[in-house]
């Protein structure tokens, strides 16, 4: 069963994710709050999606909460709060 889950933390360089399942065919709905929204919004939001799709998540909502996290720290962040919300960690 799938239910919502988070990973990561609001400290500086680090990325706070809240995911929850949506209703199959609802999409991935993603709200996203940065200290560097402004230079960086779009490339955090790209992130976010793309390892979601790789992870085979296509109906979620997604909460994040960024304080400067490089590529990686948010991929991470993302694959962690996904494997929660299914359970498998």
């Amino acid at each position: 069963m799938l239910e919502r889950a988070c990973a990561g933390t609001v400290e500086s360089s680090d990325i706070y994710v809240e995911i929850e399942p949506l209703a199959p065919g609802s999409g991935v709905e993603l709200a996203v709050t940065s200290v560097v929204y402004a230079q960086f919004g779009e490339e955090i939001e790209a992130v976010i999606r793309e390892t979601l799709k790789e992870l085979g998540v296509a109906d979620a909502k997604v909460t994040a909460s960024d304080r400067g996290a490089v590529d990686c720290t948010i991929r991470a962040r993302v694959e962690t709060a996904v494997c929660r919300m299914k359970g498998e960690e």
